[in-house]
């Protein structure tokens, strides 16, 4: 397979979906408004995971557009990436962190993404000089990883991929280097189908700087064999996996959901990172979940879980930093910092009392 032909023959428009999934006349109306505001794609092996007799099915709820993204309530920048932005395509949030935004396409759209602003439409986030941005990196020597990121960079040519790794790798005061990517859970292919990637990955990923993927899985019926194999191939490549799901209304706000997945997970050889309360997108919140409800899934989940399954943080990503919600004691519900754009909130910890339809805090925090 040429992985870069295959990607052009992704489902775009509502006439190609309507020859897969069956669509109302007035869902097809409303559906072809809603990709005028934000485009889809879907690649045709995640199209095929999808029980099309099914309307709430989880895995639809992912890619396939719906009404709810009329709906605008919430904000397009809810972690506040426009002020961490020290040039066009590089963010400097977290002292030991640099993120590069490689690109703002994907191998399918999904309909939850935080940065929904920028996927698919012209922007102008997208990094433009890859050594302007190599330069910042060497004169931060407080920066020790680097998280290439979009959009998914491994829908880039493997050539790019392989001069990211290059100038970046001989940076002394980089540890390691991530790429976020969902190609794994929905186009597989790219990895399966190109060595060229694999011995890229194999040649910079060192003894003593790993390279990482943090992948997003969200829902069991993801982990497929050809999902198993891509994995498979990045584990020998030497590359380190952790995954980062987002708990998602009607895709796996449930204990035996999640905890399957994080079962499922370790069993092929992905690490389980984060749990990410759903972020107030615009045009996404219909996504979200109460903390309330999120603690108990979370939790129950935990029980069915070992050691190694359950090692995730249920974590939100906030425009103050990154804050794990520890749990419910009482009336109160209880947080912690561990990255925080002021430094002096790291390792803090505070509450708030308990609200059950709360799925969100306020951006002042007021923490003394």
């Amino acid at each position: 397979m040429n992985w870069q032909k295959e990607l052009k023959k992704n489902i775009e428009t509502i006439e190609q979906l309507k020859k897969y999934i069956k669509l109302s006349s007035k869902e097809a109306r409303d559906l072809k408004k809603v990709l005028k505001l934000h485009p889809m794609s879907i690649t045709r092996y995640y199209l095929s995971l999808i029980d099309v007799n099914d309307p709430n099915d989880p895995i639809r709820n992912i890619v396939v557009p719906s009404a709810n993204e009329f709906a605008v309530s919430g904000f397009y920048d809810q972690s506040g990436e426009e002020k961490n932005t020290v040039m066009i395509g590089l963010q400097h949030k977290y002292s030991q962190t640099a993120l590069l935004l490689a690109t703002n396409e994907c191998a399918s759209y999904c309909r939850h993404c935080f940065r929904k602003r920028m996927i698919g439409l012209p922007n102008q986030e997208i990094m433009r000089r890859f050594n302007k941005a190599v330069d910042y990196i060497k004169a931060h020597k407080e920066i020790n990883n680097v998280l290439i990121s979009g959009g998914d960079p491994f829908v880039l040519p493997t050539n790019i991929i392989k001069k990211f790794l290059k100038k970046l790798s001989a940076i002394p005061h980089l540890d390691f280097i991530r790429f976020g990517t969902r190609t794994l859970v929905v186009f597989p292919d790219r990895i399966l189908s190109d060595p060229e990637l694999l011995n890229v990955l194999k040649k910079y990923s060192k003894k003593d700087k790993r390279i990482y993927i943090v992948t997003h899985y969200n829902h069991p019926r993801e982990i497929t064999e050809r999902s198993r194999k891509a994995v498979d191939k990045l584990l020998k490549a030497g590359v380190i996996i952790n995954n980062q799901t987002v708990l998602l209304k009607g895709v796996n706000d449930y204990p035996d959901t999640l905890a399957e997945l994080q079962n499922g997970l370790v069993a092929i050889g992905v690490n389980p990172y984060y749990v990410f309360q759903c972020r107030p997108v615009k045009r996404a919140d219909h996504f979200q979940i109460p903390f309330f409800h999120g603690c108990h899934v979370t939790e129950e989940a935990k029980k069915q879980l070992n050691g190694h399954s359950k090692r995730f943080k249920y974590m939100m990503s906030h425009k103050s930093g990154k804050i794990e919600i520890l749990g419910i004691m009482g009336k109160y519900i209880y947080f912690k910092y561990h990255q925080a754009k002021n430094p002096k909130n790291l390792g803090k910890i505070f509450k708030r009392k308990v609200n059950r339809s709360a799925a969100w805090l306020d951006d002042d925090l007021n923490l003394i």
